[in-house]
């Protein structure tokens, strides 16, 4: 009896030594990518985090965060490795920010990888009116490998770059300084301090994910098997339409459902592509790409957008003349009940192109309309009298009713 108990048990076992090779193997490969060493599988925190991590993320928040990211998860793969970065820096985005475009921090860090404006402008990401890049999930992930790939050639190993992306490349090197050592064992010496409790844990944060992310065993035992499955057909292609292409007319043309396409262009703060002259790179899933090439037709634009701010004293009359647009088109456009209007409430205003506005390499050019002054138009467009002279070289304060001025943002 025992002898058949033995041999129904000896597969079971071999079996589960084998997955148990398998993860360890997977495990030191990981932290091999972040030029880690072996041996700090034993570190207490990871294990605990790893241990507890399971426990909550089971429920639904690690794999509703990989499910819900599963169409662009693939794009990120590829600008990382068209950077040399590990793939393992997926899960830094993760720990960032959940995989969500939508993230905002208290700091004002936006986006999947959660930029700072400054920092996001430094690495070509452009904040505007219309657009917020850091939201855009090719353009932001190639300023994250830009910025990555300059922290790993300063610091020269990619778990220095991990924590730098975390703490700042600054503290880091003084970090390093004081403790006269680049080693992380050294580093995330809890009594010395020498990094912030915040990094300490991010770098092990990062790890965790990247082991759960690949711990075929963990995805087997959930609902969320289908993971293992989805290859790189799931992602994203990037169209270029013209200024003003509404959202909802991609969609409809080529049947995505206008908030999976909202999804996927979360950098537009409206619903169209701004103003640029040379029009605007918006996503949709890779699958759709031939459709849109056989049904997409740039339908000529009647109307190009504009942003106007509330000021004190505005009422839709004013804005409506001053945009020569009715009223009436102005509250259609903003879904307005009322007249009523807020303090630095935001209008969409469209403008028809046969009216006095063009949007011209980030300028706009006003066409003077009988009863404008310089000191009324500078009010209104909220650029001061003396800027207004020095670009259009008027000398004194006449100005003449069909005159076009330059009016920069």
């Amino acid at each position: 009896m025992l002898k058949y108990f033995i041999l129904i048990l000896l597969p079971l076992l071999l079996s589960a030594n084998l997955t148990f090779s398998s993860n360890h193997n997977k495990e030191v490969a990981i932290l091999e990518s972040f030029d880690i060493e072996a041996s700090f599988l034993y570190d207490k925190v990871l294990n605990k985090m790893k241990k507890n991590n399971v426990s909550i993320y089971k429920e639904k928040h690690f794999f509703q965060a990989m499910n819900e990211a599963y169409l662009f998860i693939p794009a990120i793969k590829n600008i990382l490795a068209e950077n040399n970065i590990p793939a393992e820096f997926l899960f830094l985005a993760m720990a960032e920010s959940n995989f969500s475009t939508r993230a905002y921090s208290k700091k004002r860090a936006s986006g999947l990888w959660q930029f700072m404006p400054a920092t996001g402008k430094l690495y070509g990401l452009k904040i505007d009116e219309y657009v917020d890049e850091r939201r855009d999930l090719v353009k932001s992930t190639k300023a994250a490998a830009k910025y990555l790939s300059s922290l790993h050639k300063r610091f020269g190993k990619w778990y220095l770059a991990a924590i730098a992306y975390n703490c700042g490349g600054g503290r880091l090197s003084k970090a390093i300084k004081r403790a006269k050592s680049d080693d992380l064992s050294v580093l995330l010496n809890p009594k010395k301090k020498y990094i912030p409790r915040e990094s300490r844990l991010y770098i092990r944060k990062i790890i965790a994910l990247a082991m759960m992310g690949n711990d075929e065993q963990f995805l087997l035992n959930s609902e969320y098997e289908h993971l293992l499955n989805r290859a790189n057909a799931y992602s994203i292609s990037t169209i270029k339409v013209p200024r003003g292409e509404s959202l909802k007319r991609v969609s409809k043309l080529v049947g995505i459902p206008i908030n999976e396409l909202k999804k996927l262009n979360r950098h537009l703060k409206y619903d169209f592509a701004p103003p640029y002259i040379n029009g605007y790179d918006i996503y949709i899933p890779y699958i759709k790409l031939s459709e849109f090439k056989q049904k997409y037709f740039e339908e000529k634009i009647q109307n190009i957008y504009r942003v106007h701010t509330v000021s004190r004293g505005d009422n839709l009359s004013a804005i409506g003349k001053k945009y020569g647009v009715s009223y009436k088109v102005i509250m259609d456009f903003n879904s307005l009940k009322n007249s009523r209007l807020k303090i630095k409430q935001k209008l969409i205003i469209p403008i028809d192109n046969k009216t006095s506005f063009a949007n011209i390499n980030s300028k706009f050019y006003y066409m003077v309309k009988k009863g404008d002054t310089l000191g009324s138009i500078s009010k209104f467009h909220k650029i001061s009298v003396k800027n207004l002279k020095l670009q259009n070289n008027i000398k004194g304060s006449i100005i003449r009713a069909g005159e076009r001025l330059k009016l920069y943002e």
